[in-house]
């Protein structure tokens, strides 16, 4: 397997011009060659003469260091990496494709969830579409994209198999802003990443009934406890559910206002409809499919995930919000 030299500049292909695709080719474009590519050609027309994405990141000043490729194939056939960023609905068809059109060439994605209808991890679907025809990995941890266009400091993982393709990568890719870390944990890293947009729904929808910061704390921390729970089912590492694809991606969804699915808790909270919510939104928000797919997997492995339930509930069953809190608050004491 040939891996790059820390330090050296790559040809890397961006798949997916939303806000966190964006924001990744704002921040690795320093350093090495950036291409961004989206469905829309209109799109990234307007970003390559505005330096804005005025849908996903408005008001933020992009680099001109990076530039915007309409052809999917050429983006694809002249990179030395693929960096898929789409939302995870979009991640098999953009990796079968890559797969036949550049074969062999490393791939990461930054797509957090389960498949809607298979339940599948993004790393597994990767490897039906991919083999073992390229190394790869995910990146993944606590980040909101609008303060990584931005610059600000930064800390998440790449997890990969091979440890010498995370940590090959690692350096290439770790920023003085956007410092990154190698693991080799993909289950951990990737329930973590999956489970805690479900947890920040029910975050929302906590705050948003206003039960205040003892009831949040309380939330999160048990919230973990499920995660970890099903992490451990799955074989993930305890130590990766502690860190910053579990515990920091968890506590930064559950508690900032820049969070899709805690917005989505917060709306659930007022009476909206989730159609109109999601409507409202404009950006995808994966813990409402996720939270279906969590439940299922969770009760195959047998793990309880009581909190789970509720959002899934809330979400897809006609349960109420307030009904959803109080079914959790009418639980058995028990031992922590």
């Amino acid at each position: 397997m040939t891996t790059p030299a820390s330090g050296s500049s790559r040809r890397i292909s961006v798949f997916g011009a939303g806000a966190w695709g964006t924001a990744l080719a704002q921040a690795f474009a320093d350093s090495h060659r950036v291409r961004l590519w989206g469905r829309d050609p209109r799109q990234l027309d307007e970003i390559s003469r505005t330096r804005e994405n005025a849908r996903y990141l408005p008001g933020i000043r992009l680099s001109q260091a990076f530039g915007c490729e309409p052809d999917f194939d050429s983006a694809a056939r002249n990179a030395d990496m693929h960096l898929v960023v789409t939302p995870l609905s979009g991640l098999r068809e953009t990796v079968r494709t890559l797969s036949r059109l550049a074969p062999g060439t490393p791939l990461l994605w930054a797509c957090k969830g389960l498949e809607s209808g298979s339940g599948k991890l993004p790393h597994e679907i990767v490897a039906e579409e991919l083999g073992s025809a390229a190394p790869s990995g995910v990146l993944t941890g606590p980040s909101f994209a609008a303060e990584v266009a931005r610059g600000l400091p930064t800390a998440i993982t790449l997890a990969a198999a091979d440890a010498t393709f995370a940590e090959d990568w690692v350096g290439l890719l770790h920023q003085p802003r956007l410092r990154i870390y190698a693991n080799t944990d993909l289950v951990g890293c990737e329930i973590g990443g999956a489970v805690k947009n479900v947890m920040a729904i029910a975050a929302g929808v906590s705050d948003g009934m206003g039960f205040g910061l003892n009831a949040r704390a309380a939330l999160i921390t048990r919230g973990l406890a499920e995660i970890t729970r099903l992490g451990r089912a799955l074989g993930a590492r305890a130590e990766t559910l502690m860190g910053l694809a579990g515990m920091g991606d968890l506590i930064l969804t559950c508690t900032g206002d820049l969070s899709r699915n805690r917005r989505v808790g917060l709306a659930l909270a007022q009476g909206k409809t989730l159609a109109d919510i999601l409507r409202d939104l404009g950006h995808v928000a994966e813990g409402v499919s996720t939270a279906r797919e969590v439940v299922s997997l969770a009760r195959r492995m047998q793990v309880e995930m009581p909190i789970c339930e509720a959002v899934d509930a809330l979400l897809h069953h006609d349960l109420g919000a307030r009904a959803a809190v109080e079914q959790l608050l009418a639980r058995d004491p028990r031992h922590e």
